[in-house]
């Protein structure tokens, strides 16, 4: 609830027993938490925001981060054996994984044994500098394995932000959105910011998450301010993401 006198609406004031679909908080395995010290810390912010229930996304990149079932459970493991036994009570920790689309992904795609979210929800997303040649194949195949896709963070691809019908047509193809709170703000800078307004006012977002790497991010998170329009949409958004993913 807004407090009633506050003239300012945060973010963290919808956010009480979220369920947070993407972050790297797992230790030592990507560019986010770099040791369970880390990764503690940054549980502990992220439950003062109102996170309730983890699901640790950490990225599985054929030339930077090759994690495979293997890794990530090692550091999931590895958490929870210096996790304090009442934190651990207050929450819930499901690891899952973010998959970027590239050769080894098609190759993991053919056997199946991908780390997903709740069911068969899998959490992709592409290289920040061109999408691949073959996207829409991909997304097919993708739907054809039995999996949902959900590309994260879509409105940080600066190659659609001049041809926004794109968007439109990745959603028709059964793409689902995830949206980056921090982009609400200029964290990732003005047009991104732009872009995620443009794609929340179009109804083109299904989910919202966190993608916490850093203590940088849950401060910014924090203190983020909503404006009047993302006071009435974004509840919505952030209930359909509770209600899809919660395992409580």
């Amino acid at each position: 609830m807004f407090h009633f006198f506050s003239k300012k609406a945060f973010l963290k004031d919808l956010l009480e027993d979220f369920v947070d679909i993407h972050s790297h908080i797992l230790p030592g395995i990507d560019d986010g938490a770099k040791n369970t010290i880390e990764s503690i810390d940054l549980i502990k912010g992220m439950q003062e925001l109102g996170v309730k229930q983890f699901m640790p996304t950490p990225h599985v990149m054929q030339d930077f981060y090759p994690n495979t079932d293997e890794t990530i459970g090692d550091a999931y493991q590895s958490l929870l054996e210096v996790l304090d036994p009442k934190m651990l009570s207050e929450i819930t920790i499901n690891p899952a994984a973010e998959y970027m689309l590239d050769d080894n992904f098609q190759k993991q795609l053919n056997t199946q044994e991908l780390f997903t979210l709740k069911g068969n929800y899998l959490l992709i997303e592409m290289s920040y500098f061109q999408p691949p040649i073959n996207l829409e194949e991909i997304i097919f195949k993708i739907k054809m394995k039995g999996y949902l896709p959900i590309l994260a963070h879509p409105e940080r691809y600066s190659f659609y932000h001049n041809t926004k019908e794109y968007y439109k047509k990745l959603k028709q193809l059964g793409c689902f959105f995830q949206l980056n709170l921090l982009s609400l703000s200029e964290h990732y800078g003005k047009n991104v910011e732009k872009t995620a307004h443009y794609l929340i006012e179009d109804q083109l977002i299904d989910f919202v998450a966190t993608d916490t790497h850093n203590d940088n991010h849950i401060k910014k998170l924090s203190n983020l301010i909503l404006n009047k329009n993302l006071v009435r949409k974004l509840p919505n958004i952030i209930e359909n993401t509770c209600n899809t993913f919660s395992v409580i």
